[in-house]
């Protein structure tokens, strides 16, 4: 119960760190943010495509951010726990490759992330932020003795600061959505003012928002924009999280605004919710994201889990509490839709980090498995700590997550598209030595199906020279210029090369799962920019009858010549 994530309601919690796990060392519990996992976004204009979807560095004219602002059902649901519920069809976020900033959002006065979420983002190197919230008369009387002094407001900072460090989250959205008082202002700029650089100095890569809201005159007024009236609170803050309901005029102030602050566009998040409060979204939520990106600015998400609440109205019932297969279908298609409408229109960073390993795991699962093989203890499980590296962009229509079966964690991917290879992950993979061991794990019908994973590798001074690496199942190597395909290894690997969660063994291993390693010599230097994913039909005029085709693992290594 101590490790069950809570929001605190009233100051006296907050001042006097009245928290369940106060005693705890939430370090143990949570993986710090990972750095170095991922590089600098690029755009994708064919994000899909591993063969033409080539990507487009940022500069100053098109960089943007984005920040997902999760917001369902009041939240601390099914993910509050620590270890684990049994809903395993509950709300799963994984398209972490085009996020910069998650905020986890509740309408209680402080909003502590969940563990779940902090590890989810940490591992895909996303910083976390709660939120403060200021709402209705019982808000306004928290927020009003915090202000009530300078003494006040910095005892206020350093108990936000301590709540970062404790359960190990990096910053806070800021929403006040109540009058202030006019006597008040000084203390409330000087409270975001101190909370952003205690933030900035305390707390490691440390971030302070700002929701439009109030106005230097202390009223309550959602501006949709930028300007004189909220611009003392955007300096104040790393970046402001602009309402909902803007119009195209507004972005032209916010436009001025900004250049007379000589600020950068990114600093300012126009918001869209997914609902459609203000603008029009759901489905059709590209056509007012592509109006952000022409001016310039970043986009501020608000309630992406639309995908899984609006289901209701179908009559799933989302709050049952052991899950349902068909409620969890249903959401995972109608999210890699969502985000794969939105995508050509956000930035992707890709991984860059050797060793890779992914088993793909969202997060949950109707059965746990290891290598194959289903789990005898425990049932379905729903935990986002557990989830595993993402694919880098939406998967709709070319595979899904699938929990009929899993190599290991709780799900596999199904190959939905047998026409063309796809890509799954952007990648950064240096290659120093040009040394690449390759290792994957996949499940199919050999008589059905040829399934390969594709490599595009470049010189990594000659970027626009690709070459196309098939490793699939092939008698003997066959090197051509641009193309080349290798057979898997047929010897023994060292134990030292080969993961744990990956075992280098032939035959097959539960439920029908196969191993295939790899061993790549380049001619030199190489920089591995994408993986992909080919599988065919052997006997095409058969197709309606034969079985899915499934990949379960990857992991690639850069090798030493002492190796």
């Amino acid at each position: 119960a101590q490790l069950e994530a809570e929001p605190l309601t009233n100051n006296e919690q907050l001042l006097g760190f009245q928290v369940r796990s106060h005693n705890i060392q939430w370090r143990r519990y949570v993986r710090p943010l990972d750095t170095q996992v991922r590089g600098t976004a690029v755009c994708l204009e064919y994000h899909a495509d591993l063969v033409g979807g080539f990507r487009r560095g940022m500069t100053e004219g098109n960089r943007r951010e984005l920040l997902v602002c999760h917001d369902m059902m009041g939240n601390y649901l099914a993910d509050r726990h620590y270890q684990s519920s049994q809903k395993f069809d509950d709300y799963r976020f994984v398209h972490w490759s085009s996020v910069d900033y998650f905020c986890y959002f509740s309408h209680k006065y402080v909003t502590i992330p969940p563990c779940g979420w902090l590890n989810a983002a940490h591992r895909h190197g996303v910083p976390v932020l709660g939120t403060y919230i200021v709402e209705g008369e019982s808000g306004a009387r928290l927020l009003a003795e915090l202000l009530a002094s300078e003494e006040s407001v910095q005892r206020a900072v350093a108990a936000l600061t301590r709540l970062c460090l404790h359960f190990c989250f990096e910053g806070w959205l800021v929403n006040v959505e109540y009058a202030v008082e006019a006597s008040q202002m000084a203390n409330l700029y000087l409270f975001v003012d101190e909370l952003r650089r205690a933030t900035e100095a305390q707390v490691p890569h440390g971030r302070v928002f700002w929701y439009d809201s109030i106005i230097d005159s202390g009223s309550l007024r959602w501006q949709n924009e930028l300007n004189a009236h909220n611009v003392q609170f955007f300096r104040r803050s790393h970046g402001m999280l602009i309402n909902y309901t803007w119009n195209d005029d507004n972005l032209a102030v916010s436009a001025a605004t900004l250049t007379r602050e000589s600020a950068l566009g990114q600093r300012v998040f126009m918001g869209l919710d997914v609902f459609g409060r203000g603008q029009l979204a759901r489905f059709s939520s590209d056509r007012t994201l592509a109006r952000i990106v022409r001016r310039g600015f970043s986009a501020g998400i608000f309630a992406p889990a639309w995908c899984y609440e609006s289901l209701q109205q179908w009559g799933y019932d989302l709050r049952n509490e052991v899950g349902d297969a068909a409620l969890n279908a249903a959401f995972l298609g109608r999210n890699e839709k969502w985000w794969s409408n939105v995508w050509p229109l956000l930035a992707t960073h890709p991984y860059r980090r050797l060793p890779f390993y992914t088993d793909f795991c969202v997060g949950s699962g109707r059965a746990s498995y290891e290598c194959g093989a289903r789990s005898s203890s425990g049932g379905a499980f729903f935990n986002l700590a557990r989830q595993s590296l993402q694919p880098s962009v939406p998967l709709y229509r070319n595979a899904e997550h699938s929990f009929d079966t899993a190599f290991a964690g709780g799900c596999a991917l199904r190959v939905l598209n047998y026409d063309r290879a796809f890509r799954l992950f952007l990648t950064e993979f240096e290659l120093p030595l040009g040394l690449l061991l390759l290792g994957y794990a996949y499940k199919t019908q050999a008589e059905h199906h040829h399934l390969d994973l594709v490599l595009r590798c470049c010189p990594p001074r000659a970027r626009s020279h690709s070459l196309y690496v098939f490793c699939g199942e092939y008698d003997e190597h066959i090197l051509r210029p641009g193309r080349s395909f290798l057979q898997p290894l047929n010897g023994p690997l060292p134990a030292h090369l080969v993961p744990e969660q990956l075992p280098a063994e032939k035959g097959v291993l539960g439920d029908g799962w196969r191993v295939r390693y790899y061993l790549a010599r380049f001619d030199g230097p190489a920089l591995l920019l994408d993986i992909g994913l080919k599988c065919r039909h052997a006997h095409p005029e058969e197709e309606a009858q034969q079985e899915n085709a499934y990949l379960g693992a990857v992991y690639m290594q850069s090798l030493q010549l002492s190796d």
